[in-house]
């Protein structure tokens, strides 16, 4: 026998001397390599024993079963999600990537009044429930794509396209959120919807031209319908504050006149009343009061008893009159 084969027929006999161990240290390997677990602290742990749902475990180090007896799923419950829907993300920054061309067909629907909107949206979720989302619903994460875009199809399609691209983005979002909520509860697949998020919303390609100019059609007409009221708020309520002046001031010079005849009537009423009573008293009353009132713009003043004739020749009347 050569040299060689020496050689190799002693290493073939350490072999068998030591199989047994080496045998027991690659079982050792594989034990080790296939009990033990580290749970992430945003997981949860859901171990089968041959197939069967055994236990949950936390986050940590933990031991299973070896040789594939048991197995372990690990499930981000502390995690929040998300889906894709009409376009995906290539590459997440400052600047991101995305991909739509793929994914049109997700994102090309019908609304109410038969026309077409491409809607772009995500949902973000939270698993709640670890034994719910393996075994309640196959496929949990297909599943929730269907029915999120299920959803939105459905929303959608009770609206007109105008409010979809405009002033009804986030009602349908909201709609969205609560129906998939609702799908969610109904299948028990241990999902929260915390959000939906209308990315984009645009008309198909080949209408934004159209759809444009129609915008800016009724933009131009929301301007001049603006800009009239606001000249008729100007105009108007001037004009009706200078009418409602002209009729107080009317309404005020009547009220006036007729409270001043209102007084002299009753005056005059006051002075019958009185001269009924009494006619010659009140005579010279009135007689008296009027004097008083007409004398002093008299200047100077002669007063003779009518039957003092014989006084007027000494009196220079007209030099008097002329002294005035």
């Amino acid at each position: 026998m050569t040299e060689q084969e020496l050689q190799l027929r002693r290493v073939l006999e350490l072999i068998k001397k030591n199989l047994r161990q080496v045998l027991l240290g690659l079982l050792v390997l594989i034990a080790l390599l296939t009990s033990v677990k580290t749970v992430g602290p945003e997981q949860e742990g859901i171990v089968l024993f041959l197939g069967k749902y055994n236990r949950t475990v936390q986050p940590g180090l933990n031991f299973i079963v070896p040789f594939g007896l048991e197995h372990m799923y690990k499930i981000p419950v502390q995690r929040q999600l998300k889906q894709e829907f009409g376009f995906r993300t290539v590459e997440a920054g400052v600047r991101s990537q995305y991909s739509k061309d793929a994914y049109r067909d997700e994102s090309l629907m019908l609304t109410g009044d038969l026309n077409l909107a491409d809607v772009e949206w995500v949902i973000q979720y939270r698993i709640v429930n670890s034994y719910n989302y393996l075994f309640r619903v196959r496929d949990a994460e297909d599943a929730l794509h269907d029915m999120a875009e299920a959803a939105m199809r459905k929303i959608v399609g009770d609206r007109t396209v105008n409010e979809v691209l405009t002033v009804g983005r986030q009602e349908v979002a909201s709609s969205v959120e609560v129906l998939l909520q609702r799908m969610c509860n109904e299948y028990e697949n241990g999902i929260r919807i915390d959000q939906v998020v209308l990315q984009d919303v645009n008309p198909p390609d080949p209408v934004k031209p159209s759809f444009n100019a129609v915008n800016e059609a009724q933009q131009e007409r929301e301007t001049l319908i603006n800009r009239a009221e606001s000249e008729y708020n100007r105009v108007i309520p001037r004009a009706r504050g200078e009418a409602q002046e002209t009729i107080q001031l009317a309404e005020a010079y009547a009220l006036n006149r007729v409270n001043i005849a209102t007084g002299e009537a009753d005056r005059f009423s006051s002075l019958y009343a009185e001269y009924v009573k009494a006619p010659e008293v009140t005579k010279k009353r009135l007689y008296y009061e009027t004097m008083e009132r007409i004398l002093p713009n008299l200047g100077n003043k002669i007063i003779v008893d009518e039957k003092g004739t014989n006084v007027l020749p000494l009196l220079n009347i007209d030099q008097v009159r002329q002294g005035n």
